[in-house]
């Protein structure tokens, strides 16, 4: 005969599905501030269980945490972002020690910032990235019927929860938004093929959408093997001249020197995106990438004044700060 355990066997336990598990734990542990522990032998469950729904919670967005104190420093940075780069939003969060929580938390900031600017009827461009896939659990889900939304850039040839297709798919549900992909290659085999295609009557439609939404969400790469972009064939067949040619980072697959020029290279002409420059003509162009290794590309994009918002973390801040001193190119 079988022992049973605390999660075995409990009239509590019976009573309730798993949807209402993950509801009371998350009640009891926000809001009504008992431990782990304390929830663990109210509804006889494990402190196991309790720890491991609780991260299950923050990582699918179920429990949304509203910090209203006021951060001192970050706050001054925001201040000192926007006057300096002539932005007309900044929202800089503390940095996380983990890369990967880090850039998680960036995202989620910027999907509360692209939640307040959304209406009904505005067009939605959106780029790729575990960045902007983070930023889904922050958009408050909603029907917009007038709305639409469509990747502002070719894909690539595998998923992985954050490509152009997924991203533009996962907020086009959350809005109950028509979709538009770009489905083609990210980069082209030559020039002539990338112009062949644009000829095509839907993929010239969905790219004279992504010219025109009215907001743009979009993150950006670095030159190292942290980034995705970087560790696909093309790219890294092509990593020392792209390199040699002055590239630190891209937007949207187009590569950018340190003043947020597009680098002289042939990957730059073979790319299906929304272009740096088209980017500036939006009306709310949000930019969410923070990290040490992302400073760089990100000080490239604002001197170019390619983006009217960034969401970013308060290390990366500090940082675009203390070499900032171009200011933006914002000639259309």
């Amino acid at each position: 005969m079988a022992t049973k355990g605390p999660d075995n066997g409990n009239p509590v336990i019976e009573d309730m599905d798993a949807q209402q598990i993950r509801a009371r734990v998350a009640w009891l542990y926000f809001i009504g501030g008992l431990t782990q522990q304390e929830i663990a032998d109210q509804l006889g469950l494990t402190r196991l269980r309790v720890n491991k729904t609780l991260g299950q919670l923050r990582n699918d967005g179920s429990v949304v945490v509203d910090i209203r104190l006021p951060l001192a420093g970050c706050i001054e940075l925001e201040h000192k972002l926007r006057e300096h780069y002539q932005l007309e939003d900044v929202c800089v969060i503390p940095t996380l020690p983990d890369d990967l929580e880090n850039q998680r938390a960036v995202g989620d900031a910027a999907g509360g910032m692209l939640d307040r600017l959304l209406e009904d009827g505005m067009g939605l461009g959106v780029g790729w990235g575990k960045t902007l896939t983070a930023g889904l659990k922050r958009l408050t889900s909603r029907p917009l019927p007038d709305s639409w939304v469509t990747s502002l850039m070719g894909g690539l040839t595998r998923g992985s929860g954050s490509s152009t297709f997924e991203v533009a798919t996962g907020y086009a549900r959350a809005i109950s938004a028509e979709c538009y992909y770009l489905t083609a290659p990210l980069y082209f085999p030559s020039v002539e093929s990338r112009e062949a295609l644009l000829s095509h009557h839907g993929i010239r439609e969905t790219m004279r959408r992504a010219r025109s939404v009215d907001v743009a969400l979009v993150s950006c790469g670095d030159m190292t093997a942290r980034s995705l972009l970087v560790q696909t064939p093309t790219v890294s067949e092509n990593l020392t001249d792209i390199l040699a040619a002055g590239a630190v980072g891209d937007l949207l697959g187009v590569f950018l020197d340190s003043d947020g020029k597009p680098v002289n290279h042939p990957l730059n002409e073979r790319v299906l995106s929304v272009s740096p420059e088209q980017l500036k003509s939006v009306r709310h162009s949000i930019l969410a990438s923070g990290g040490w290794y992302k400073v760089n590309i990100i000080r490239a994009i604002l001197r170019g004044g390619y983006i009217k918002r960034l969401v970013t973390d308060e290390k990366c801040a500090a940082a675009l700060l203390d070499g900032a001193h171009s200011p933006p190119n914002n000639s259309q």
